[in-house]
């Protein structure tokens, strides 16, 4: 398969600015009462982000034979999840970062106490984001209520959060290959799970597609936390948009930390021919997916 990586992240580029006109409509704006923090929720998800949760959400309602304006308002919800997690993420209690995406954290520009608070917000706002999806035409309230079930357990305790807690029980020592794998399913790949499955729920896709799905996403959310581990080595801080070398500071088991750089590319590689393989059964439909697994070996940021 060719891939063009200039061509990819115009298409990319493309989608985002769809997201974010979307998100536009389903934020409160800054002057809503009291203004602190709506400003403090809008910093947050208005931070240069790639929004490829919501993107996931509307291919996932593409291939099911839907449209991705059936799913705006759960594709929305996603990125309000994802962005809740960073908020937290940044705390100086989790991860103690001053800056994301070149700008300062939310707790550095607001507070920690409203730090906290826009994460609460948007947490809460994205499930009632969801609810808005029943407005939309041809989505079945069924269907619906599935959706919201499959990303409130992405987003719980066994699954996003419960990787955040194994991340913090993992600082300042080393673990193995399988506990790593875990704890990057948990924080990071639950929610592509959800976000891929969420869409395609949605629109009515059977359960032989939304097993592929789950593979591709499993495999994705690898491909997606090896490269980032790399990039926490070599990447470049000012398209990163953070200081680099911030695992090895924090004591963090990594894939280079384990393997090194070269297997830990190959390991990526691995990843995504996996990903590859697990969209055979969507034929051509999936080439957008294919490229988005691809693009994680190519990315810088």
């Amino acid at each position: 398969m060719q891939f063009n990586i200039e061509k990819f992240s115009r298409e990319i580029m493309v989608r985002k600015d769809f997201v974010d006109d979307c998100l536009q409509q389903y934020l409160a704006e800054e002057d809503t009462f009291p203004p602190v923090i709506h400003k403090a929720i809008r910093y947050a998800v208005f931070n240069g982000g790639k929004r490829l949760r919501p993107i996931m959400v509307m291919e996932g309602a593409i291939l099911a034979g839907g449209s991705r304006e059936q799913v705006v308002p759960m594709a929305c919800a996603l990125e309000m999840i994802h962005c809740y997690s960073l908020v937290h993420d940044d705390l100086p209690a989790m991860d103690n970062d001053d800056f994301r995406r070149g700008k300062p954290t939310c707790h550095r520009v607001y507070g920690e106490a409203n730090a906290i608070l826009t994460g609460d917000a948007l947490l809460t706002a994205a499930f009632l984001t969801m609810t808005r999806n029943q407005e939309m035409p041809g989505v079945d309230p069924v269907h619906l209520l599935r959706a919201i079930n499959e990303v409130a357990r992405a987003a719980g305790s066994q699954g996003m959060i419960g990787g955040q807690v194994l991340d913090l029980e993992a600082e300042d020592r080393t673990i193995d290959y399988e506990e790593l794998k875990v704890l990057h399913r948990l924080k990071t790949g639950e929610l592509f799970r959800a976000s891929l499955r969420a869409g395609a729920i949605l629109c009515g896709m059977n359960e032989e597609g939304l097993a592929a799905l789950e593979a591709y996403a499993y495999h994705f959310g690898l491909a997606f936390q090896i490269t980032d581990d790399i990039l926490d080595v070599k990447g470049e801080e000012a398209l990163l948009g953070k200081p680099v070398g911030s695992d090895a500071r924090n004591q963090k088991t990594t894939y280079p930390s384990l393997f090194g750089l070269e297997r830990s590319r190959q390991l990526a590689e691995e990843s995504v021919q996996n990903c590859l393989t697990s969209l055979q059964p969507f034929g051509t439909q999936a080439t957008f997916l294919c490229n988005l697994a691809l693009f994680t070996l190519h990315r810088n940021s």
